[in-house]
């Protein structure tokens, strides 16, 4: 099983190197939705963070089925993607989450951005270890600190969760005082590290979440948090630029109606970052395939 990861993290990191950079048009030079008009739509992702990859591709395949054309920007962490939601660089990022770990970018960034709605409700950031590992709970990670070289591996620097462990975390637990700090680096440079580990049977903490593919496919466990550090579970939110909903009020109200439960998320990634891993879109196209009633229903 861990052998097969190495074409889809290998996959994530070459998309993640080939980040675009955003668009030339500010929010007054975006295109309009109105009768007549260019029916061109941006969306913004981190093409490391399979969600928002998923989505992107899912949101592209249904909407240019009515006419609109799609653009993907890549971005490769979260401030300069809120950064340019809100200054109109891009009308979309399809799969935020602005309730908790992205909660600092939204009070910031709030008053320009427009938020369409949730269509996952069970979020969650998690910190894991391998199945084999003696750790169960984040408390068990005081005193063990020489055993892991101090490291928690982390991804982005500018990620939610990465602040969540460094700010919340560590100070909390105690996890300062034994010498642990989290190393950042990249979504897929954090895969590589858990895949390395457990083909070695090597002891590692990593940074994760839910919902998210690598949690199926690496024999990991979620670290108790007692003290519920990392926060409560949220929703994941597609977020558009201020007066979006005014210039496509259609696309809008999609997005509104859009809800993917569980098993929908999981086949919808699954299509995409596993079975897919080169083709994005022909991954959106099977998962459509096995669920034209979702998308029928978003435009009834």
């Amino acid at each position: 099983m861990i052998g097969t990861t190495g074409k889809r993290i290998g996959a994530a990191t070459a998309a993640l190197t080939l980040t675009l950079g955003l668009s030339a048009c500010g929010s007054g030079e975006q295109s309009s939705g109105g009768e007549g008009g260019d029916k061109t739509i941006t969306m913004g992702i981190i093409p490391s963070w399979t969600d928002g990859l998923s989505t992107a591709y899912l949101w592209k395949n249904i909407l240019e089925a009515d006419g609109y054309t799609v653009e993907i920007e890549e971005i490769n962490d979260a401030a300069p993607l809120y950064t340019g939601l809100a200054g109109g660089d891009f009308d979309v990022y399809p799969s935020a989450w602005p309730e908790v770990t992205h909660a600092a970018y939204m009070e910031e960034y709030g008053d320009d951005i427009e938020d369409l709605g949730a269509y996952y409700d069970d979020a969650k950031l998690t910190m894991a270890v391998p199945e084999y590992s003696d750790l169960t709970s984040i408390e068990d990670l005081v005193g063990k600190s020489g055993d892991h070289d101090g490291k928690i591996v982390g991804i982005e620097a500018g990620a939610g969760l990465t602040k969540a462990v460094q700010e919340q975390v560590i100070p909390e637990y105690g996890l300062d005082e034994d010498g642990w700090e989290v190393q950042t680096s990249s979504t897929p440079a954090m895969l590589n590290a858990l895949e390395d580990a457990v083909g070695s049977e090597e002891d590692i903490v990593v940074t994760l979440w839910r919902p998210f593919w690598a949690n199926n496919t690496f024999p990991v466990r979620d670290l108790e948090d007692p003290k519920g550090a990392l926060g409560e579970p949220e929703a994941l939110h597609e977020l558009a630029t201020a007066g979006f909903s005014e210039e496509f009020p259609e696309v809008a109200e999609m997005m509104a109606k859009a809800k993917l439960d569980d098993e929908q998320y999981g086949t919808l990634e699954d299509q995409v970052v596993n079975q897919n891993p080169d083709d994005p879109a022909a991954g959106v196209e099977a998962w459509i395939a096995d669920n034209q009633d979702w998308v029928d229903a978003l435009k009834s």
